[in-house]
C-alpha cells in the first residue's frame, strides 16, 4: 500500500514539487543548506544510511522529519531528537476583521524576516528558506513586526511555517491572523494546509486548534551531526 505523502513529508515534498532544492545522493538527499536543515532516504538499507552520512559530512547537520525514529546513521550523532504533532486544516476558523494591513513579503524583506526568525526562533529558518514558498507579514512604522508562510510542499498539501511574532508586538493577534491568511491562500488552489508543532508546546497547539487544525500523527524529529 502506498503511504500517505505526509508520512515522510521532507521525502515527499522534495523528491517532488521541491527537488530543485534538493542536494541528492543516490537513495539520499538533504536540502540544501541555504534553504533549509531536513533529509530524507528512501529507506533503511545500508546503501541509504551511508549515502545520508556523505551529505552529513559534505554539508553538515541535517534533521529527520519521521513518523518513527530512524536506524543509526553510521559517522553521524544524534545532536537533538524531538517529538512533534502534525495537524491539518480541513476547514478554518472564520477570520476577524482586522484593524491592521497584512502585506505580501517580497525577496527584499529576505533579510529582515531571517533576523526576526533568529531572534524569534519559531524553527529552522535560513538564508534561503522564505523562497520555498509565499510569505506574508505585518509591519508597524516600517519594522517587521510579524510573519508567516509556507515551507514543505508535498503533491496535495502545503506546509505553514515560519510563524513568528517580534517579542515588541505580540499580544495583538497577528500570528494567528497571518496563520489564516497564508492556510486560507493554500486552500484556495485546492490543497490541504498541514504544520508541525513540538507535542510538548500546549499553547501553540491550542491556538492551531482554534484556527481549525487537528491531530494527524506524531513526527519525530531526529538532528544528526558529523562525529
Amino acid at each position: 500500500m502506498r503511504s500517505h505523502p505526509l508520512d515522510r513529508p521532507v521525502w515527499s515534498a522534495f523528491t517532488g514539487r521541491q527537488a530543485e532544492h534538493a542536494i541528492v545522493d543516490g537513495p539520499a538527499l538533504r536540502v540544501d543548506p541555504d534553504y533549509g536543515l531536513f533529509a530524507a532516504t528512501a529507506d533503511n538499507r545500508p546503501g541509504s544510511l551511508a549515502a545520508l552520512q556523505r551529505l552529513v559530512r559534505a554539508h553538515g547537520e541535517v534533521g529527520l522529519f519521521e513518523r518513527f525514529d530512524p536506524p543509526p546513521v553510521p559517522g553521524t550523532a544524534v545532536i537533538k531528537r524531538a517529538l512533534c504533532w502534525q495537524m491539518t486544516a480541513d476547514s478554518l476558523a472564520a477570520p476577524k476583521p482586522v484593524t491592521f494591513a497584512i502585506e505580501p513579503l517580497t525577496e527584499a524583506d529576505g533579510p529582515e524576516m531571517l533576523a526576526l526568525a533568529t531572534l524569534t526562533k519559531p524553527g529552522p529558518f535560513f538564508r534561503r528558506t522564505h523562497q520555498l514558498g509565499d510569505f506574508v507579514g505585518v509591519k508597524i512604522d516600517g519594522r517587521l513586526a510579524a510573519m508567516a508562510g509556507e515551507r514543505m510542499r508535498p503533491d496535495g498539501f502545503t506546509e505553514v511555517s515560519g510563524v513568528c511574532t517580534h517579542p515588541d508586538f505580540r499580544g495583538r493577534g497577528y500570528a494567528a491572523r497571518l496563520m489564516l491568511q497564508v492556510a486560507g491562500a493554500i486552500q484556495a488552489r485546492g490543497e490541504t494546509p498541514f504544520l508541525h508543532s513540538y507535542a510538548d508546546n500546549a499553547g501553540a497547539i491550542a491556538l492551531y486548534q482554534a484556527l481549525g487544525f487537528r491531530f494527524r500523527c506524531e513526527q519525530i524529529l531526529t538532528v544528526l551531526g558529523p562525529v
